[in-house]
């Protein structure tokens, strides 16, 4: 019996502090055994000034800094909203890029999938510290900063059309690299063109299951094709930015009367000097991230060429988490000028939208929602609109990375995969079992939920068939 979003929606009411109530998108399989830290946070949020019509969790929700993740807030520019670096996070723009490779999966057996996975391996910087694809000077750095992956693009790493399958067109016009601090751009630097560790990934799918096959279609997807997919983000030099904000934050509240029951909420009005700046340097970082994923889609191509004697990789999309974003929306029967957070929480515009694409007009912004290295992928459309035309990132957590380390052995992982048929390239034999399979929620529930509310529809399930990690 299918359900309504009735049975997968829970409101905690606005009480105390709160401006607005908690709206949570969750069966309870999706929920922890006690959920209290996991509500709090998200009762903590919708105090925040200026928040309007509810603090929001996705079904992949969590606890996080500050904010879950999985949530969504929107706070109303014009009347003393505020904006959060706990409400975007430390990897700003971390986001998710998918594409369709030049093969079928029938026609790659094991030891051409081991040459890929090979091939990959070496063309595509991963693991934590410095070493990228790029070499930047100060003047490339400032121009990534400001154009994002148009300046890759430009200088020849990738076609047009991948800017077409790019939020925002991969650049953000508000970017101001003068915001970016010192300490920040020097990690930049060093890390342009490069996976990272944790739960950031390279993989290379199957496309097992098609849903909806006119979206797919018009996506790129069709059954049994090969598929690559990024997750990636600002490396360092967002998680500088992040915490070097949330700094001046902490100091600058008071100024304007703020006060928020977790220090982790540190805020300032959007339109105040400090949340000016802070967004601008957001914005540059968020530029980095979509010119990190653009040399990585470039590396891919490479290795196709290599393995396939093909570099006919074609854009499906790249979607962000991890923003807060000026968008205008109805609230109370009025248009507004808001700030929406989404943390863990990726846009996703319905059919019909203006913001979309003529091509994509007619089915939605594709969403793609990674789960973990032995589960699928789900590459989703926006449906509804709800909830800020927001839905899931991810599969989300259900086990810390130390409690992964301590219940996971990495050998008996690696061996599990194998059997599975997961070709596996890591780095780390730790960092391997904090990502493990079991370390996650189930991916197909999660998307199941987002589907049952009206955030986003199913369109096709990628099954993993080699991964590459940090």
């Amino acid at each position: 019996m299918a359900r309504s979003s009735d049975d997968v929606t829970r409101t905690l009411p606005a009480e105390g502090d709160m401006a607005v109530p908690g709206v949570i998108f969750a069966s309870q399989a999706l929920l922890p055994e006690d959920p209290a830290a996991l509500f709090a946070q998200v009762r903590n949020v919708a105090t925040l000034p200026g928040i309007v019509e509810a603090s929001y969790a996705m079904p992949d929700l969590h606890v996080g800094y500050g904010f879950p993740i999985g949530g969504v807030a929107a706070t109303d520019v014009a009347r003393g909203g505020v904006v959060s670096p706990g409400g975007v996070g430390f990897d700003i723009s971390c986001g998710v890029r998918t594409l369709a490779l030049p093969a079928l999966a029938e026609e790659v057996d094991g030891r051409a999938l081991a040459a890929l996975m090979d091939a990959l391996a070496e063309a595509v910087p991963h693991g934590t510290g410095p070493g990228g694809l790029a070499r930047p000077s100060e003047a490339d750095l400032t121009r990534v900063l400001a154009e994002g992956a148009e300046a890759i693009v430009a200088d020849g790493a990738g076609v047009a059309a991948d800017l077409d399958r790019t939020e925002d067109r991969g650049r953000l016009t508000g970017a101001d690299p003068g915001e970016v601090g010192a300490k920040a751009r020097k990690r930049g630097k060093a890390q342009l063109g490069s996976l990272g560790g944790g739960n950031h990934f390279l993989e290379v799918q199957v496309v097992e299951e098609v849903v909806d096959a006119e979206a797919a279609e018009v996506f790129g997807l069709a059954r049994g094709q090969l598929a690559a997919t990024i997750h990636c983000g600002s490396r360092g030099l967002g998680h500088q930015v992040c915490t070097d904000a949330v700094g001046v934050m902490r100091e600058a509240m008071g100024r304007y009367g703020i006060t928020v029951p977790d220090a982790q909420l540190a805020c300032v009005p959007v339109d105040s000097a400090q949340g000016r700046a802070y967004v601008a340097a957001m914005e540059a970082s968020a530029n980095y991230a979509r010119a990190n994923r653009q040399l990585i889609a470039e590396a891919v191509r490479d290795a196709c060429g290599k393995a396939f004697g093909s570099r006919e990789a074609v854009m499906v999309y790249d979607v962000n988490h991890n923003m807060a974003k000026r968008e205008r929306h109805v609230v109370d029967g009025t248009e507004r000028d808001l700030c929406v957070h989404r943390k863990g929480a990726t846009l996703a515009l319905p059919a019909g939208h203006p913001d979309l694409p003529a091509e994509l007009a007619g089915v939605g912004q594709p969403v793609i929602v990674p789960g973990s290295m032995g589960t699928a992928t789900w590459v989703l459309a926006g449906d509804r609109g709800r909830a800020f035309a927001s839905t899931c990132h991810g599969a989300g957590r259900l086990r810390s990375r130390k409690q992964a380390r301590k219940r996971i052995a990495p050998d008996v992982l690696a061996r599990g995969l194998a059997e599975q048929g997961v070709e596996v390239r890591a780095k780390s034999a730790s960092g391997l079992a904090e990502e493990a399979p079991e370390a996650y929620k189930d991916v197909d529930e999660v998307v199941a939920v987002c589907e049952a509310a009206g955030l986003s529809r199913r369109v096709a399930r990628l099954r993993p068939l080699g991964v590459v990690k940090g």
